[in-house]
Order: structure tokens, then sequence, then C-alpha cells
């Protein structure tokens, strides 16, 4: 007797639509968190994507799992650029000057400090998108240290404390109004970047983990 073939089924895919919604949650989330901070009702996102608030429960249940999403999803954007920059020309230090304007743009150093204690800072979709994107900035920087661009006296965490210092304010206090001043200020950061260094720095290169224990 022959036993009968288990059917295989397919995990039903979201409906175009549905991820529609869903990407226009995420992208009326991070407007509104950037501008007015991470506590802005639910119902006034629901209102800016043009949805429903059921749409925006069924797709995050709390506001944590929506904080969590818009800061992933910025991260992903801001690596997928700097990924697509060093692809596209090869030039490492290049692709990181276009690594810090684009982060700058996607106003990453206003929504990361929304991870406060509150959040579950060792969900695997956030440990996913940050690991991605400190690897692919000491890939970057690495590179162009290695090509003699880059001065060999920073690091990751050096990096990433500028940026978050130049870029923006905090959330929901006049990022808006700031974004004239931004690229300029940060042009003159990364012009200091260049090796040969013009003078030398005090301490010592400051690393990601260097960061995460202060």
């Amino acid at each position: 007797m022959q036993t009968a073939t288990p059917v295989q089924r397919k995990v039903p895919r979201p409906r175009a639509d549905a991820l529609r919604n869903r990407e226009r949650i995420v992208t009326a989330a991070r407007e509104m968190f950037t501008e007015f901070g991470p506590d802005v009702p639910l119902d006034d996102i629901a209102r800016r994507a043009g949805v429903g608030n059921a749409t925006v429960y069924r797709n995050f249940p709390d506001r944590d799992a929506l904080v969590r999403e818009v800061v992933c999803s910025v991260m992903d954007r801001t690596s997928e650029a700097a990924e697509q920059a060093l692809a596209e020309s090869g030039d490492a230090f290049a692709a990181l000057e276009r690594f810090v304007h684009v982060s700058a743009d996607e106003r990453i150093s206003a929504l990361c400090p929304m991870l406060a204690t509150a959040f579950d800072q060792n969900h695997p979709d956030l440990e996913a998108a940050r690991e991605r994107l400190e690897q692919i900035v000491e890939e970057l920087m690495d590179r162009a240290k290695a090509a003699g661009q880059l001065r060999t006296d920073v690091g990751v965490g050096d990096l990433m404390v500028a940026m978050a210092q130049l870029s923006r304010p905090p959330a929901g206090t006049a990022c808006v109004s700031a974004d004239r001043f931004v690229h300029r200020h940060l042009q003159l950061f990364v012009d200091g970047l260049r090796a040969p260094a013009r003078s030398v720095l005090p301490g010592a290169a400051a690393t990601m983990e260097d960061l995460r224990q202060a």
C-alpha cells in the first residue's frame, strides 16, 4: 500500500494593498516621530497614512512594535544606500560620504534615541538591522583606510557620534527647520576625515562597543 504524499501548502503572501498600507503607516510614523517625538498619538499616524485605526493595530499591536519597525526600516535603507554606493563606484570613501548624507536624510540620529530602556534592545529584528549597519560602515572605513583615503585614527564610534551631534536635534525639537544647515556641516566633518590627517586626535578611536558601554 502506498502512503499518500502530504500536500504542501504555501504560506499565503500578503496582498499588495496590505503591503502598501504597512509601508504608508511606517512612512507616516517616521515623519511624525521625527516632527513630534515618539508619543505622537497612533490615531494621528493613521490619519496621515490614510488608513483606519484598525489597520494600524492589525500591523503593529503596540507603539513599541511600530517604533521598532520605523527604526529598523531606516537603518536598513541607510545600509542599502551605502552598499549600493560602494557597488556602483568602488570608491570606499565616496560610499562612506554618501552613507553620512543619506543617514541625515533618513533622520536616523533623531529616531535611534527613541529605543530607550522601555524597548527590547535585544529584539532579533533590531539586532539584525543594527549589525548590518555596523558591518557595512566598518567595511567602508576599513577599505577607505586601506586605500589611504581615510585617516587611521578614527573608528566607527567616532563617525556615529559626530553624525548624531551634527545631523539632527532630538526628535520633536525643530528637526525639520534645521535641515538647511545639516549637509553643510556634515560635509565639513567628512572633509576632516580625509587622509592625510591635518592634526593628531586626542584619545583613542571609538568603537561601537565603547558607545554601548558609555
